[in-house]
């Protein structure tokens, strides 16, 4: 089950960490994508994390384009217009991540409170 997160406390945490808790919170969101987009052999959290690790955050631009695309998909899918959210979450991913994560996260949350009824 997908919950609706709050971002101001997620970005709080994520500075007071010095970063630790973004890669938690990279993790839960490449988590809820992969439930939300219903792939078959999607890539894990906490792989997605270890993938940013090793390759010195270079994976990180890739998923963030990947996770526009999921994004623009099921906005597609319920009939809602959508614009290439791909290459906004790349060009943020590159200057500022933690507004990526938080831009993510709003998308999930509406995604959840559309599916609640409360949207």
């Amino acid at each position: 089950m997908i919950e609706e997160r709050s971002i101001p406390l997620y970005i709080v945490l994520t500075i007071i960490t010095c970063g630790i808790f973004g890669f938690v919170w990279l993790a839960m969101l490449t988590n809820d994508l992969n439930q939300i987009a219903g792939e078959q052999m999607p890539t894990s959290g906490g792989l997605t994390v270890l993938l940013v690790i090793i390759t010195c955050g270079i994976y990180g631009l890739y998923w963030a384009y990947k996770c526009g695309e999921k994004i623009d998909r099921y906005k597609q899918s319920i009939g809602v217009p959508s614009s290439n959210s791909g290459i906004l979450y790349l060009i943020l991913y590159f200057l500022f991540q933690i507004i990526t994560y938080a831009l993510i996260q709003d998308e999930i949350n509406k995604i959840v409170r559309r599916a609640n009824g409360r949207y």
